[in-house]
């Protein structure tokens, strides 16, 4: 039997205070990052919280004396994590049930919801909806963005019955969990790939399935590939055309600067971040895109760079930077055209799958991201059952 939907005006005006039973920070341990331990317990810092993600990407440890005098906030499953300082200010995610029991540092939140009011996952998606209305906030009298326990107590948002926010959190946590598992599928497929780069083409000696060196080339980079500068996208109006930057994909735009296969190499940030692509795009201006000056060597191009430590080649100063000539002579040992053309069609069918998915992604992300403001203000409602 369908429940009846409730009237929008049924809908509680409310705030975060109101419907939580805890929101505070933590600190960070005496003696800082020096303190901190190969194991223990569980110490989140402002880049482990991603949106909707939680990152263990330099997670810190701390023992037990450490953690008892950050015991008042020791995190319980389904914590609400909130970034509250910096340049990820605003960024919020759930602890996941393995983390816990956890301590956060003095730059994350944690928002504990009354369970018998609100659903937490609601509160998740309610956040990041409103998450334009946080940076505002952030941004209110002070030098460095903020976001205080009083402002977060204080923090406005519509509730509707428990049963819907169940119903709103379900649905559009199920987009992110096929999200986050088309993600793990190309992990995995990138995986297999570079597997069977290092086995067919090993460094330092030895070539592999050919073990002969008849055939091969000593070249640079600059014999294989045109390294091109990618271009400002601020006047591209929106569109289908991924636009990538030294984090990934930005933005969806009207234009693509080039069609096909092609590696892109960040200019600027996050040197390491190396990217496949084999469609068209625009790449923005901290970004190379490259052209292939012959057949069959984009996937290897790709593996070959993927190996090598840009970051370690760094010329910038303040932001890590990398130049064409970095690139251009940058040594490398070229493979007869046979093998190149064996190995590109041994994982195109890795690459296909990747690309599907990646497709996938982009549509998921953008149902998700056009639902969530509806079904946050009920202007799409959801039948219960």
């Amino acid at each position: 039997m369908t429940e009846k939907l409730s009237k929008i005006s049924d809908w509680k005006e409310t705030t975060l205070g109101k419907i939580s039973t805890k929101i505070g920070s933590g600190a960070t341990p005496r003696g800082g990052s020096n303190s901190y331990k190969d194991e223990g317990i569980p110490l989140i810092r402002s880049q482990n919280v991603l949106d909707l993600k939680f990152s263990t990407d330099g997670l810190a440890f701390i023992d037990e004396e450490q953690a008892e005098g950050l015991k008042n906030v020791t995190l319980e499953p389904n914590d609400v994590l909130l970034n509250i300082t910096g340049d990820s200010v605003a960024r919020t995610c759930i602890v996941p049930d393995h983390i816990v029991p956890a301590r956060v540092n003095q730059h994350v939140a944690i928002i504990r919801a009354n369970k018998e009011l609100a659903v937490p996952e609601y509160i998740l998606y309610n956040l990041i909806s409103q998450k334009e209305e946080l940076l505002m906030q952030s941004e209110i009298g002070a030098t460095r963005k903020a976001i205080t326990k009083g402002m977060l107590e204080q923090f406005e948002l519509k509730l509707p019955s428990f049963t819907e926010q169940q119903f709103i959190a379900e649905v559009l946590a199920s987009l992110d969990d096929k999200i986050d598992l088309l993600h793990r599928q190309n992990q995995t497929l990138e995986q297999m790939a570079e597997t069977l780069f290092r086995q067919w083409f090993p460094p330092a000696g030895g070539h592999g399935v050919e073990e002969a060196n008849e055939g091969w080339e000593e070249g640079v980079l600059g014999d294989l590939v045109e390294v091109k500068y990618g271009k400002d996208h601020k006047k591209l109006l929106d569109g289908v055309i991924p636009v990538y930057g030294s984090g990934g994909l930005m933005r969806n735009a009207e234009k693509s600067l080039y069609q096909g296969e092609s590696v892109l190499i960040p200019r600027k940030g996050t040197l390491n971040n190396v990217m496949y692509v084999n469609e068209a795009f625009w790449t923005v201006d901290t970004m190379f895109y490259t052209i292939m000056k012959r057949e069959h060597l984009a996937k290897f191009i790709y593996q070959f760079i993927k190996q090598k430590d840009l970051a370690s080649m760094n010329v910038g100063s303040a932001v890590p930077s990398m130049t064409t000539n970095v690139l251009n002579n940058m040594p490398i040992e070229i493979p007869p055209k046979n093998l190149l053309e064996r190995f590109d069609k041994t994982v195109a069918e890795f690459y296909n799958k990747i690309n599907s998915n990646q497709t996938q992604i982009r549509t998921l992300t953008a149902l998700r991201d056009t639902l969530l403001p509806k079904l946050m203000s009920g202007e799409v409602r959801i039948a219960t059952h």
